[in-house]
């Protein structure tokens, strides 16, 4: 009996873990093997950050109550608009121009946090009307045209690679020698935090089970990191991608502000009475969305190499997407950075697989949808199995 309840545990832990192994084989199954070609997983990375950076600020967003932002796909185009008028048409420094953009992003998402914080206008409202008011000021910005190029300093911030600093043909290494330390970086980092959780006295996993998952782990980002190599190495994307996850990782599970998001999704009016300031709460959710917009934003031009009136069209839904496939919960209060990950991940391989296979666009809306609504089932499914079967 106890064992069976380890295995239930287990799946109700990582069913999207499993949902996404278990795409990722009906796709390279389906495609031959070209869905892990070197060239394949690069795009992966390079087409989806935008959704991997959105996602973990739409996160604190869900967090707070199952509150979402529409309008983050009109801000990547209004924050890139902005930015692709000033270092082509004003010939403004790149450089001083992502500061520009960054702050208008944390101007538009104070804004929109102006006005749900403290007016207490329902967030869907706001970020609805923002949706259309960005998408509108994009095109009046870029008079309906597409600016470029963009010039060199800005792509190689986010659309190039890391140099090789080993320079050798056929396999970067200096890729490699990051696999490996980030495995060894987790594999030290997991035994020595359930050991401090040991001296405290805390209830911790068996050390055989956190042995095989640091072993997967391990495994699957050194088979990442080994498809990078034979490509062209670590794209610059993924390192913002990992910088972003990291910090917001480190926010949401380790400080104080990271967990009064938690409270307020769990109970408003108890963390009020506490004696948290909940309004800052949501303006914090907001105005970091309009920050990480603004990063999108920028991620977004470099791979396009322009400024585009179209660009971010439906990101709000792919972020959304992966936040609740990743395990938030609608009503707030649950919800993970790596879950997102896990979740962006699987958007990600859906778009790409279905890409390589050439499945016609709008057959790839339906199958995107249903697979998605299918994992969703799955996951509540496996956590409330008890409740399914009284009803």
């Amino acid at each position: 009996m106890e064992n069976k309840i380890k295995l239930s545990e287990v799946l109700k832990k990582y069913t999207m873990v499993i949902v996404l192994a278990v795409v990722v084989i009906l796709f390279t199954v389906n495609t031959g093997g070209k869905m892990l070609l070197p060239q394949n997983v690069n795009n992966l990375i390079a087409q989806n950050a935008y959704v991997f950076i959105l996602a973990t600020g739409m996160l604190f967003c869900i967090l707070t109550g199952g509150n979402i932002d529409l309008s983050v796909g009109s801000v990547v185009c209004f924050v890139g608009a902005i930015g692709g008028s000033m270092m082509i048409n004003m010939g403004i420094n790149p450089y001083l121009t992502l500061l520009a953009m960054a702050m208008i992003g944390m101007a538009v998402g104070a804004w929109q946090g102006f006005w749900i914080a403290y007016v207490r206008i329902p967030p869907f409202i706001v970020t609805l009307a923002g949706m259309l008011m960005f998408r509108g000021l994009s095109n009046v910005v870029l008079q309906g045209m597409t600016l470029s190029p963009i010039p060199d300093p800005f792509l190689t911030l986010f659309n190039t690679y890391v140099p090789d600093i080993f320079g050798m043909e056929g396999l970067n290494m200096t890729c490699m020698l990051a696999g490996v330390a980030v495995s060894l970086i987790y594999a030290v980092s997991s035994l020595y935090g359930r050991m401090k959780k040991l001296q405290k006295g805390y209830r911790v996993d068996p050390l055989g089970g956190v042995i095989a998952k640091i072993v997967i782990i391990s495994g699957v980002v050194l088979f990442f990191t080994f498809k990078l190599a034979q490509y062209k190495g670590i794209p610059n994307a993924l390192v913002w991608v990992s910088v972003i996850i990291g910090i917001y990782s480190y926010i949401s599970s380790k400080t104080t502000t990271g967990r009064y998001f938690y409270a307020v999704g769990g109970n408003e009016k108890a963390t009020r009475l506490s004696g948290i300031d909940t309004n800052r709460v949501y303006f914090l959710a907001y105005l970091n969305m309009g920050l990480l917009a603004a990063v999108a934003g920028m991620v977004t031009v470099a791979r396009l190499n322009s400024a585009n009136p179209t660009a971010g069209n439906n990101y709000e839904m792919d972020a959304i997407g992966a936040c609740f496939i990743g395990g938030a919960s609608a009503y707030g209060g649950t919800g993970t950075v790596p879950g997102v990950i896990i979740g962006a991940t699987l958007m990600g391989v859906l778009n790409l697989g279905m890409s390589i296979m050439g499945v016609d666009q709008n057959l790839q809306k339906v199958v995107k949808g249903a697979v998605l609504l299918a994992a969703v089932i799955f996951d509540v499914a496996s956590k409330r199995k008890s409740f399914i079967v009284k009803q």
